[in-house]
């Protein structure tokens, strides 16, 4: 297993120059040529650039910004961002971007799954360009990305909806199941917490524990020399933010674009993009709002797991995305 590039591995002069030169290669979306790479004179070498933030912090631009200056590309860790047809309310970049829109709406998708991808196109770029940016206000895809978190599979479908139906039933009696079956992990999952508890069991049953992948998923580990940085912005700007956004999806044609997807399969997966319900079922002011109000509680949630992220460099996001790049880059050079 490869939790981490072994600095025995790295020669001094791979070590002294930062991030490791890339190699001119052609690319997943067409043959260009490589841009130039900024120079980082850094006594660690750096090859994952990460930049986590809440939504519209302005992560997707940054990074983009800093891939630029690296010669490099953005592999996207969004959990919705993966499918085609929702490009507006996913905020899909316009500039190519690793992972965006590879899958259509009817397919499920895992962090297994994703994992899988993400460490196919992160260790691609590192060895046709040097280094990767990943970039996505995720946390768990984003975890996923860097490191091997060893997720076990996904249930079968048949068990995945039996076991919902018995947490649905009587919560506090599946949790005393679990308990049954893998104590530790009963401990550290409350009965209300639906999913944790649904995904406990449903391993407990096949002799698996959600433990270890939890354990892994705090843990300051990656599969290769990592960086992450957090893109800090004060409330009330990020809440100006949010509805400035959502403002901007609608007078792009959002509900015309949720329309035109509902008219198709949708996995399971993909029905919980944020704002998909509301459009599908709300006036267009009323789910403005109601998009607005659900945004703003998972910016918090997004700033919470932020501060949990072992090691992470916390950068003022206030300014152009430039400026904040320029930091970013400025940290890495040390």
């Amino acid at each position: 297993m490869a939790h981490e590039k072994a600095a025995a591995d790295m020669s001094e002069t791979d070590a002294a120059r930062g991030l490791s030169p890339g190699q001119q290669t052609g690319q997943h979306r067409g043959e260009r040529p490589k841009p130039e790479r900024d120079a980082i004179d850094s006594p660690e070498r750096v090859e994952v650039i990460a930049i986590f933030g809440p939504t519209a912090s302005g992560k997707t631009a940054v990074a983009e910004v800093v891939a630029g200056a690296l010669g490099t590309e953005v592999v996207s860790a969004d959990a919705m961002q993966v499918y085609r047809g929702l490009p507006i309310l996913t905020n899909q970049p316009e500039r190519p971007t690793r992972l965006v829109a590879i899958r259509p709406l009817d397919d499920e998708m895992s962090v297994g799954a994703f994992a899988s991808l993400a460490h196919e196109a992160i260790d691609d770029l590192v060895a046709e360009r040097g280094a990767a940016v990943v970039a996505g206000g995720t946390g768990l895809y984003l975890r996923a990305a860097l490191a091997d978190l060893g997720v076990p599979p996904p249930a079968a479908p048949g068990r995945r909806a039996r076991v919902e139906e018995e947490v649905d039933r009587n919560r506090g009696a599946a949790h005393e199941r679990l308990a049954s079956l893998d104590p530790t992990t009963a401990a550290n999952v409350h009965p209300n917490d639906r999913q944790r508890l649904v995904r406990a069991l449903e391993l407990a049953e096949v002799g698996g524990t959600l433990t270890p992948h939890e354990d892994r998923l705090w843990g300051s580990s990656t599969r290769r020399p990592s960086r992450v940085f957090g893109l800090e912005v004060e409330s009330d700007e990020l809440e100006r933010r949010i509805r400035a956004r959502a403002e901007e999806m609608f007078a792009r044609g959002v509900v015309e674009e949720v329309r035109a997807a509902l008219e198709q399969p949708v996995s399971r997966t993909a029905e919980k993009t944020l704002g998909l319900r509301e459009i599908a079922e709300l006036e267009p002011a009323d789910a403005l709002e109601r998009i607005v109000v659900r945004t703003r509680r998972y910016a918090a949630y997004q700033r919470k797991w932020m501060r949990r992220i072992p090691g992470i460099v916390l950068v003022e996001a206030a300014h152009d995305p430039a400026a904040v790049a320029a930091d970013v880059l400025a940290h890495l050079r040390g």
